[in-house]
């Protein structure tokens, strides 16, 4: 086996579980009635855009920020991000007394890149995809000594994404389908891993979008490869997994059970839903999972189901435009 495979076990994630509770808000898994309404099935949604910076990433920020030493908290923290763990990481080391430094391709939403500064990070802008931001980050923590704690390709970070997972089963103890946004795969290996240790037969489903889903590419071709970089609602679920990712393609290989793709105008008719029926507001990549049940992209779905709304951290602008109508703000719908 390679050895920089490392796959996240359960006994992480529930010491994860313990290391983050009191920093952490366990969130709500609600009924959606017009959701079990539509499919048939009992639909719960696990809320993790309530978290305080707006999204699950919190989770494996705080895990990972809470095991580093004093000597590495005292030198930073860097990471590349495409806006919400880079929001989660300045979070956590702000609060363990600590700096981190955020680097972002230009395709990064400014209003994300704001929220990062405000919160005390040093922000680098670099390049037109994450491929390029986490080149900078890796660069920078070579240079200066900080010490990476990328978004999603690690245990710590996995670990603490794990905890979604056994809550979910908590609330849901008959769960049987949960539906995960993916990107890199941290948020889906570590719920995946949770899951299925508590209940071994239910099926995680991944969702992203059309334009440039990196891990279903991967796992069609059987390893890593690199993907374009397109503008999208969904801009968090852009980026590449990295070319010599030893965690989350593995585990996604491993534990999921399927993976759907959404078009611009699927993931707004989610985030509509979201707002006029569950009245929630979430970020394309947040209303995936909703957008995946409303355009009937999950075959033979078997109840009672959780879908995990990711975030909230939209600019409102364009969020507003959406819930006007507007089904592919940035044109070229596929």
């Amino acid at each position: 086996m390679d050895t920089r495979v490392h796959k996240v076990a359960f006994e992480d994630i529930v010491e994860a579980q313990a290391r983050i509770r009191s920093h952490v808000f366990a969130t709500p898994l609600v009924t959606s009635p017009t959701l079990s309404n539509i499919c048939g099935v009992a639909v719960g949604l696990k809320l993790e855009h309530y978290q305080a910076t707006g999204s699950f990433k919190l989770r494996g920020a705080t895990n990972a920020i809470l095991q580093l030493s004093a000597a590495g908290l005292k030198k930073g923290v860097i990471a590349a991000s495409t806006g919400n763990h880079g929001r989660a990481l300045a979070y956590a080391a702000r609060a363990a007394g600590s700096r981190a430094t955020i680097c972002m391709s230009r395709l990064v939403p400014e209003n994300k890149v704001a929220e990062i500064r405000r919160i005390g990070a040093d922000v680098r802008i670099i390049g037109n995809s994450h491929d390029d931001a986490q080149a900078e980050a890796d660069r920078l923590s070579e240079q200066q000594g900080l010490t990476a704690l990328p978004p999603f390709d690690h245990p710590h970070v996995v670990a603490g994404q794990g905890t979604i997972g056994v809550e979910i089963v908590e609330a849901m103890p008959s769960v049987a389908t949960i539906v995960v946004p993916l990107s890199g795969g941290g948020l889906i290996a570590g719920v995946a891993a949770a899951a299925k240790a508590l209940r071994p037969r239910v099926k995680v489903i991944g969702v992203s979008m059309h334009r440039g889903a990196a891990m279903k590419a991967s796992l069609d071709a059987g390893r890593p490869v690199l993907v374009e970089e397109f503008v999208s609602l969904a801009d968090s679920l852009g980026g590449g997994i990295g070319l010599d990712n030893g965690v989350t393609f593995f585990m996604c290989r491993d534990l999921l059970d399927g993976v759907v793709l959404l078009t611009e105008s699927e993931i707004a008719d989610g985030m509509r839903h979201a707002y006029a029926h569950e009245r929630e507001i979430l970020e394309g990549s947040g209303a995936v999972g909703i957008a995946a049940l409303l355009a009937r992209k999950i075959p033979n779905l078997v109840g009672p189901v959780a879908v995990v709304l990711s975030g909230r951290n939209i600019d409102m602008d364009l969020h507003r435009r959406v819930i006007n109508g507007e089904r592919d703000p940035f044109g070229g719908d596929v």
